[in-house]
């Protein structure tokens, strides 16, 4: 298999097959190939990944799909039929790591549980991705980001406290953790490979991620304790620690960790030093009992002044703040440009512009969103299938 470039990438030379549908996988995936791996999705004839299809809003693409499959090749595979499972195979003898997240038991109906792939490939890592993971009573139960928020306990401290005020996370963050955590687990994988030429494989469940990353909430609530409570915009424990509106109409955001930021606010931002004496607001655990009374004192002050005023006062007293940036500012957000974090990929429609990986960058790496199979015949020609074999797969339905 050709290599995608000829400079020194961490991952160059190891081969990714992809077997892969909406956030999870793909975004896993798509860190690996930004640091250098070949990464070959396997998609549905036809329709493709089926998060090409949740909406159209870029130049007619899914925002979804944009985001976690540039990079990448895409071959289309009915893998219902025999020849297919040959390509397949054919594929899964030269590549180094098979990641998938499709529903569960799938894989396994297919003969691509790591169990019967290991006997074959030893070399092989195999990285399965699902909601609850193999084993126990709800591994074959179907997973969604919304539903994994739930059973997570995420929604139960997200949102506000009046009676039906949990909400969901703006983005998908069930996927993202799992995401994450899997590309994490097949980097440590091959590190381990190197030492003892053994293939692994990595169990990765949208729950476990997702509860890894309640460890705040669950250990607050431990032995039985008092949980959290949902707070809003605000932080359920500390105070002041949150929106606060400004006279012009905007809103603030900040937060005060310490008490030596508690009388830097008083003095310098509400003009109040005595507040910081004040035995209702001595420290965090009274200024969060008493948050109420105290959000009025602080709203009182800041409706004398416009939201540049806040943050001027907030920035000189050294209290972390921010401005509530919608969409539109965030793609136009000093910071990243200043930084020249943006840079252009190619799709089937035209060039997006898109948010360079965090950390270790390799612009060399970075490659356009692929058409549903639009590497399917030199994929398949650098398998050695001929120019008429592949012509016929068209014709049968292969691919």
């Amino acid at each position: 298999m050709t290599e995608k470039n000829d400079k020194p990438l961490p991952l160059k030379g190891v081969t990714v097959i992809a077997l892969e549908q909406a956030i999870a996988a793909p975004l896993c995936t798509r860190q690996l190939a930004e640091q250098g791996a070949r990464v070959i999705k396997v998609e549905r004839p036809g329709t493709g990944d089926f998060a090409r299809a949740y909406d159209d809003r870029v130049n007619g693409l899914s925002s979804h799909f944009v985001w976690v499959n540039r990079s990448k090749e895409s071959l289309t595979l009915n893998l219902k039929s025999a020849a297919a499972q040959e390509i397949l195979h054919r594929l899964l003898a030269e590549a180094d790591i098979l990641v998938q997240n499709l529903a569960p038991g799938a894989t396994a109906r297919m003969g691509l549980s790591f169990e019967q792939l290991h006997q074959q490939y030893p070399q092989l890592i195999v990285c399965d991705i699902s909601g609850y993971g193999e084993g126990g009573p709800y591994q074959d139960k179907k997973a969604y980001d919304l539903l994994i928020q739930s059973e997570s306990g995420f929604l139960s401290v997200t949102g506000t406290p009046d009676a039906g005020g949990m909400v969901k996370a703006g983005c998908s963050v069930a996927d993202i953790a799992a995401g994450m955590y899997a590309s994490n687990a097949v980097l440590s994988a091959l590190l381990l490979r190197a030492r003892t030429e053994e293939g692994a494989h990595i169990d990765v469940s949208m729950l476990e991620s997702l509860v890894e990353w309640m460890g705040y909430p669950l250990y607050y609530s431990y032995d039985g304790a008092q949980p959290p409570a949902r707070a809003g915009a605000s932080h359920a424990t500390i105070y002041p620690y949150g929106s606060f509106p400004v006279g012009d109409g905007k809103t603030v955001m900040l937060g005060l960790q310490n008490d030596r930021e508690w009388r830097a606010f008083c003095e310098q931002v509400l003009k109040y030093p005595e507040l910081a004496q004040d035995p209702r607001y001595r420290d965090n655990p009274r200024r969060s009992e008493n948050r109420e009374e105290l959000a009025a004192r602080i709203a009182e002050v800041f409706a004398g002044m416009t939201l540049e005023e806040v943050i001027c006062r907030l920035d000189k007293a050294g209290i972390a703040n921010a401005v509530v940036n919608d969409m539109a500012h965030v793609w136009h957000h000093p910071q990243l440009t200043a930084r020249d974090r943006w840079l252009d990929v190619a799709t089937p429609v035209g060039s997006i512009p898109a948010l360079k990986a965090p950390g270790l960058y390799f612009p060399e790496a970075v490659s356009g969103v692929p058409a549903v199979g639009e590497h399917k015949a030199a994929i398949l020609q650098q398998l050695g299938y001929s120019p008429d074999r592949i012509d016929q797969f068209e014709r049968d339905g292969v691919i």
